[in-house]
């Protein structure tokens, strides 16, 4: 009983911590999902007014919502794989015994992650600009008409992919390769003794060694894909044609373009829903794969 109390003063400035940052702020999202908070309910809360679940159905109803929620699925469905495909690639070439600097290509490669997003954003649109962009111009020299990457609702959400992968593998490389650098090398050997190709090590013994860790980069990776925002924000304001918008710059136009407080935080907590939903399910997935 001693130990059990000691241990839980210890963890209760940490449990404070979450729930001041945590807890509160979803139970506020949720209560206010439940009102009509507004600009006006901000000069005055006698304004606020409770309308029970109007919010939930007037966001069901709205086509904008949906198309958000389509444009977040995407870009998590088709990021997360090449973004755990890029950082697995990596690793795997910078523990490489063939491989040479390490130490300045781990550099190099995780260098992305720690920049400024916004200010990484701006120089990736000038680098896909349709007129002076350096892409275009490498494609002007292969003989090839000049392709407006952010300006075009086919490509546009593609190119933001594209560029939030470059921004963030890196600090997935980082896991896996310590992860790769703790598998004994009693394995390979006797893989290689048995017969097995490179191929084949890889498949039966590397990947089986990664598979926790695997779980575990790629459901941080899928909450995280799941708030795009600033790549958005920064790059295409959400055009063209909605065709970028994602349900967190959808929850921002509603509670700071339109001031509806409310329906954001309905849309607010919908999202932590999703995200709850998605985590857990990955992470009862990998329990299962593991037992």
């Amino acid at each position: 009983m001693i130990r059990r109390g000691t241990g839980l003063w210890f963890a209760t400035p940490a449990l404070a911590v979450i729930a001041v940052f945590f807890f509160l702020p979803v139970a506020g999202a949720l209560v206010l999902g439940f009102t009509d908070f507004d600009i006006y309910a901000i000069a005055d809360l006698r304004n606020v007014r409770f309308v029970g679940l109007r919010n939930f159905q007037e966001l069901l109803a709205t086509p904008l919502f949906w198309r958000a929620l389509g444009n977040t699925l995407y870009f998590a469905v088709v990021g997360v794989p090449l973004s755990m495909a890029a950082s697995v690639g990596a690793a795997l070439l910078l523990n490489s015994p063939l491989a040479r600097l390490k130490s300045f290509y781990r550099t190099v490669l995780f260098a992305p992650v720690v920049t400024t997003l916004v200010a990484v954003a701006l120089i990736w649109r000038y680098l896909l600009h349709t007129r002076y962009g350096l892409l275009n111009y490498g494609l002007g020299l292969a003989g090839i008409s000049p392709i407006d990457w952010l300006g075009n609702p086919t490509t546009a959400l593609p190119a933001i992919i594209l560029f939030s992968v470059w921004k963030n593998f890196g600090y997935n490389m980082v896991i896996v390769l310590v992860a790769l650098q703790q598998i004994p090398e009693d394995l390979y050997e006797a893989a290689s003794l048995d017969g097995a190709s490179a191929w084949q090590q890889f498949r039966h013994v590397t990947l089986p060694s990664l598979r926790p860790t695997l779980a575990f980069v790629g459901i941080l990776t899928l909450a995280a894909y799941f708030q795009l925002f600033a790549e958005p924000y920064v790059m295409t304001q959400g055009g063209p044609a909605q065709s970028t918008l994602s349900i967190l710059y959808f929850m921002y136009d509603e509670g700071f373009k339109w001031w509806n407080l409310g329906r954001a935080s309905a849309v607010a907590f919908v999202l932590f829903l999703m995200m709850f939903a998605v985590t857990g399910f990955n992470a009862w997935l990998a329990q299962r794969r593991a037992a």
